[in-house]
């Protein structure tokens, strides 16, 4: 038998519809699905661990040949909720932002739309793991997935990136994509994105299966979380590239 197409993903709640399509269907008998954080799939895909990734798109000008390769991904048209800047002080008041190790799109979102659109000088520094017990005073966090669902009441000010973002440059945004960094059959690959639209057809079984009581998983899966890319979900994506490539 072929080599099994080796496939990274995240596990964070806001991938669960695509996952729960994917390891359901007959694709998952031609792949290995690997999970880890996005930052480490952006690292792996660049050495040629894995095949295709789930990937923080700010991490596709990195990798030669990066194409996506499918119609799904993790996206929205503002309000995405689980990506914010989290505060106890207005953000004319914050001087430090700790930086969420865990993806590189937020980092990269949150310091070019603190100097762009909030026209911010910061501080920004390395999160640790346990940095969110330093956000106070005058120091702000970037948080994301489902600690960040976590912790939305748990601070004075959350400034969603998405909603900043929309409002910034009145696009939409892409988080993460499917991206290959070389051609992979047609065929897998076709599978693969009819297998991604499964899940999001069953979101009732998707949410029994993940008991979360910090935020609704309905509102999150139909309202914050876009999943298909539509054409003005990569008007938005170009938007990012080219900001990012200038800064």
């Amino acid at each position: 038998m072929a080599d099994k197409i080796k496939v990274g993903a995240v596990s964070y709640l806001n991938t669960k519809p695509l996952l729960y399509g994917i390891e359901r269907s007959e694709v998952m008998n031609e792949m290995e699905l690997i999970l880890d954080y996005p930052a480490q799939l952006a690292k792996k895909l660049q050495d040629g661990e894995i095949d295709m990734a789930l990937l923080p798109v700010a991490a596709m000008p990195g990798i030669d040949g990066a194409r996506i390769v499918s119609d799904y991904g993790i996206a929205s048209d503002g309000n995405v909720v689980s990506v914010a800047i989290f505060s106890q002080v207005p953000m004319d008041e914050i001087e430090v932002v700790y930086l969420d190790y865990q993806s590189r799109t937020s980092v990269r979102l949150a310091q070019l739309l603190l100097e762009k659109y909030w026209k911010k000088e910061v501080v920004f520094k390395p999160a640790t793991e346990h940095y969110i017990e330093y956000i106070n005073d005058k120091s702000a966090g970037v948080i994301i997935g489902d600690r960040a669902l976590k912790q939305l009441n748990n601070f004075n000010y959350v400034y969603d990136l998405a909603t900043a973002w929309k409002e910034y440059t009145g696009l939409d945004f892409v988080f993460a994509a499917w991206v290959a960094n070389e051609e992979l059959p047609e065929s897998f690959v076709k599978r693969f994105n009819e297998a991604n639209a499964v899940g999001l057809q069953h979101l009732g079984e998707v949410i029994a299966e993940n008991d979360f009581p910090y935020y609704d998983l309905h509102t999150y899966y139909t309202e914050n979380i876009k999943y298909k890319l539509d054409e003005a979900k990569k008007a938005g994506l170009e938007k990012f590239l080219e900001l990012i490539k200038a800064s």
